[in-house]
């Protein structure tokens, strides 16, 4: 994501929660695949491209991210990887990957109709694009932050903001990728059990927010905006009688081998 600050100490919060998802997808990468080039697409602080590093170490291992932040994280890792700050919209790799793995990152970028194909088209043959994504745009807590946005008292300084974006349905992705590769995609809802008075709030301030704070220069007005959209996360996520609160979280999967 471009034009937002990533604050690294905040994404890593839900570190546990955060990592489940990539690791529920990178066990469904092929067996027989050995690639020799792989790319993580929106590696932030870099522990899955260090990971993929430790199972293929004949392979050259890069990690893409847009945020300085997040890459000085990942520059501090003991892993012979090269990181490489650019947004992925224009990723052309100058040899084609064996695997492209990426999670929680193109919710971000626009126009997954024509980048999803061009990604896999990048690949090797009988290479991999491995690719998690939240399904976020729907839920509550999106919709409430949008809408929170468009009233008299925020739209001036919010419009036209770069937000997270549409995920398509899991039909499309199959369609747009199925001509150039065998598919596989399903979807998974993570129940996370979060604590503190303000867990949702918190969540969305390592992801979902940073857009919206970073248009919001003046603190007064940056806290104002957040105490508006606490107390509608409190009203829309109520704590359970032992103090915690429930977070239903839903994820799409993509695991697309090049023919």
């Amino acid at each position: 994501m471009s034009g937002a600050t990533w604050d690294v100490e905040q994404y890593e919060r839900y570190k546990t929660y955060r990592d489940r998802p990539a690791l529920d997808l990178m066990v469904q990468i092929p067996a027989d695949l050995t690639p020799g080039e792989i790319w993580d697409l929106g590696c932030g602080v870099g522990e899955h491209a260090a990971l993929l590093a430790k199972r293929h170490p004949n392979a050259r291992v890069h990690g893409l991210d847009s945020s300085p932040a997040m890459l000085k994280a990942a520059r501090e890792r003991n892993a012979e990887i090269d990181w490489v700050q650019a947004d992925i919209d224009g990723f052309a790799p100058d040899t084609p990957p064996d695997l492209i793995f990426t999670n929680a990152a193109l919710q971000w970028v626009r126009g997954h109709e024509t980048l999803f194909p061009r990604l896999v088209s990048t690949l090797e043959p009988g290479g991999v694009f491995a690719c998690q994504m939240p399904v976020t745009w729907p839920e509550r807590w999106h919709a409430e932050l949008r809408d929170l946005a468009k009233t008299p008292r925020w739209s001036s300084s919010l419009e036209g903001l770069r937000d997270v974006q549409p995920v398509a349905p899991a039909e499309d992705y199959w369609r747009w990728l199925s001509p150039l590769a065998d598919v596989d995609v399903w979807k998974t809802r993570y129940l996370h059990v979060l604590s503190g008075e303000d867990p949702v709030l918190d969540w969305m301030m390592g992801t979902g927010l940073r857009p919206y704070l970073a248009r919001l220069e003046d603190r007064a007005e940056r806290d104002a905006f957040l105490a508006e959209y606490a107390a509608l996360m409190r009203a829309a996520f109520p704590k359970q009688a032992d103090g915690s609160t429930l977070f239903d979280f839903p994820r799409i999967f993509i695991v697309a081998r090049k023919r």
